[in-house]
């Protein structure tokens, strides 16, 4: 009886602990992703702390809750979308006559603003939707295998 009661108690303080630092791992990789293009830190870590999310909803909750909120499906579509637009704002170059991955649009903002940059911003706000589905993807994999078999 002891050992169950045990359990209990560690599940409440994993869910709390789960519950607090998953708002804070969102903001934080949105906010490198965004602002990548002035710091240092980008979409590739953005999305990373992104994507560390599913791994705190999973010791938070289990895998019965984590496959139920995240579609696999969806996921990989949306990764295939990301590396999508990179290519996209990296054949821009090409379109405005210049070569592959040229950063054109550098008439947009001033220098330090979120809007500035040019194509380098939209490059690294795909580079992190990309990142971050993409590694979602390999959580909820890895995820999966350590599932509790249900055939028994």
């Amino acid at each position: 009886m002891m050992k169950g009661k045990n359990r209990q108690v560690k599940d409440v303080i994993v869910k709390t602990a789960a519950d607090f630092f998953t708002p804070i791992a969102l903001v934080l990789g949105f906010y490198i992703i965004l602002h990548g293009h002035l710091s240092p830190g980008g979409g590739f870590q953005g999305g990373v702390l992104v994507a560390s999310a599913v791994v705190l909803i999973y010791l938070g909750y289990g895998y019965n809750e984590v496959s139920k909120k995240f579609n696999m499906e969806i996921i990989k579509k949306n990764e295939a979308l990301g590396a999508i637009l990179f290519t996209v704002f990296g054949l821009a170059g090409i379109i405005y006559g210049s070569v592959f991955f040229a950063n054109v649009f550098t008439n947009i903002g001033d220098v330090g603003d979120l809007i500035s940059a040019g194509t380098i911003m939209f490059m690294n706000n795909s580079v992190g939707y990309k990142v971050l589905t993409g590694v979602g993807f390999l959580i909820l994999l890895m995820i999966g295998l350590l599932a509790p078999d249900n055939d028994n």
